[in-house]
């Protein structure tokens, strides 16, 4: 029954899909041949509805570049591990912010580094880096923030060096210029750290884990990857690399 295989895909997801991941899952995930149309009407029939919010709109404040950027908001790219994006977001907690600094790849969408802390300090990001690195071994992959006292600090930059990568930052103030890392802290927004009252840094600190490894790199469906999730999309570079 499509209403009730709906619900399950609607539960599944958290309670996040609406209707072109729902419709996405049925056809690329179950391979069932059915329109949107209907799926629509089968979730307003039965009261699923998927999230949705509003992200923060960016002014151009400044346009000073004190560092080279490759990237000119171009957030393509052809292969694994050329180009990543990273950025730090906070939220609060009873106790407390949380912060959380990710490295996102650009060709898959998939989160490949991450760190969680209670202060917005350089070893955040560096943490990030060093758990992206450690995973994915890249050589000469342009990593890509903004003016931040973290990314713009002397550690920051060494590592970057040490492990063969090449820095890059947009203009000061202009969120657009890390559109991509930005798109990602707007679904996390949505989909996770908006949607209750976190009692402890450890309760959110957890739930972004959990989030980032087990949903939104292995379960969520992106439209951008042909309704593939980032692990997926992936897995063809994978054996590709393991048959030669």
């Amino acid at each position: 029954m499509l209403a009730e295989t709906a619900a399950n895909i609607h539960r599944a997801s958290r309670g996040c899909y609406g209707i072109r991941r729902v419709h996405a899952e049925l056809v690329h995930g179950l391979g069932i041949p059915v329109g949107r149309d209907q799926v629509a009407r089968v979730m307003q029939d039965t009261g699923l509805r998927g999230l949705s919010g509003t992200r923060k709109r960016y002014v151009n404040r400044e346009h000073l570049i004190t560092t080279e950027d490759l990237v000119n908001r171009n957030f393509t790219a052809t292969a694994a591990d050329q180009l990543w994006c990273t950025d730090i977001t906070e939220h609060p907690t009873r106790e407390g912010k949380v912060y959380c600094c990710a490295v996102i790849d650009v060709y898959s969408r998939r989160i490949v580094g991450w760190a969680i802390d209670t202060r917005q300090t350089t070893a955040l990001v560096l943490n990030a880096l060093d758990m992206a690195v450690d995973a994915r071994k890249p050589h000469q992959t342009v990593v890509h923030s903004d003016h931040g006292t973290q990314f713009t600090s002397w550690a920051f930059s060494n590592r970057l060096r040490d492990a063969g990568l090449v820095g890059s930052m947009g203009t000061i103030g202009d969120g657009y210029d890390n559109a991509m890392i930005e798109s990602f802290w707007g679904t996390m927004q949505v989909e996770l750290l908006n949607r209750k009252k976190w009692k402890t840094r450890l309760e959110l600190a957890n739930a972004i884990f959990d989030y980032i490894e087990i949903y939104y790199n292995r379960q969520r469906r992106h439209s951008a990857l042909d309704w593939k999730t980032p692990e997926s999309f992936e897995k063809p570079l994978a054996l590709h690399a393991l048959a030669s």
